[in-house]
């Protein structure tokens, strides 16, 4: 596993990091004088860990993760997790020929990276995969967004996306680009096996070499009633849309 970003702000990611990853959460600074019991969760939490906790001033919260919301709570972190592309056969392989994949080329928009995460672990996927290059970082935006998602799920950052599909091809793994102008609904497919879920990146969306790589490119139908006001939906809103389709038809 590798490590980037130093500083985590909220209570949800703050949380999260201490129960998934309490060795990596150097201290936890607290909001003095807070009363949220949800905060005096995370202080007793750490303090039996072993973590050093400390109440400081909200400004001093403020100073350190700037325009950041951090509702009274901010962790330095070794850095966020991330798993090293070496690591993705036996993480598919685990899932026992039902892993479910989400591939993310060329996210830039942290919100909209952290938003992906929390589809994805809620939709419990096997893993994301995200360029090392043209792809927002996982900072502390990204955690914030995320409510905690970044600790709860593998993201693994690859050097070549493309290669890194054609290796999950090998697996077994059918890869599936979502593009506005495919002809086949997502809907139509079968989603219950080894599936690799794959969306571009704001405004360019996939890009040529991924499109290439993708066993299929698929599209999720928009209403008639939308025709020449909505183009695309936002790459995390897609997202959720199609992993859960994908969640549906495994539970039927």
């Amino acid at each position: 596993m590798t490590r980037d970003s130093p500083w985590i702000a909220g209570i949800n990611a703050v949380s999260a990091a201490v129960a998934h990853d309490a060795d990596n959460v150097r201290e936890v600074l607290l909001e003095a004088g807070a009363k949220n019991p949800r905060l005096a969760e995370i202080e007793t939490e750490a303090r039996k860990l072993g973590i050093d906790v400390r109440r400081v001033a909200t400004s001093a919260l403020s100073g350190i993760v700037g325009d950041l919301r951090h509702q009274g709570v901010v962790a330095r972190y070794a850095a966020a997790k991330t798993w090293d592309e070496r690591e993705l056969p036996g993480l598919i392989e685990a899932a026992g020929g039902r892993a479910l994949v989400l591939v993310l080329d060329g996210v830039q928009d942290p919100h909209n990276l952290g938003a992906c995460l929390r589809s994805a672990a809620a939709a419990g996927v096997t893993a994301v995969l995200i360029p090392k290059d043209k792809s927002a970082p996982v900072n502390a935006t990204v955690r914030k967004t995320s409510a905690g998602a970044a600790d709860a799920i593998p993201v693994v950052r690859v050097t070549n996306l493309a290669r890194a599909m054609r290796e999950m091809k090998e697996l077994g793994v059918w890869t599936y680009g979502l593009a506005g102008d495919a002809s086949r609904s997502l809907y139509a497919l079968d989603l219950r096996g080894n599936v690799a879920l794959v969306l571009g990146g704001e405004g360019d969306g996939l890009r040529r070499l991924t499109r290439e790589e993708c066993d299929e490119l698929i599209a999720i139908p928009m209403s008639p009633a939308s025709a020449g006001a909505v183009e695309s939906l936002n790459v995390s809103v897609a997202t959720g849309v199609a992993l859960f389709e994908a969640v549906r038809q495994r539970l039927s």
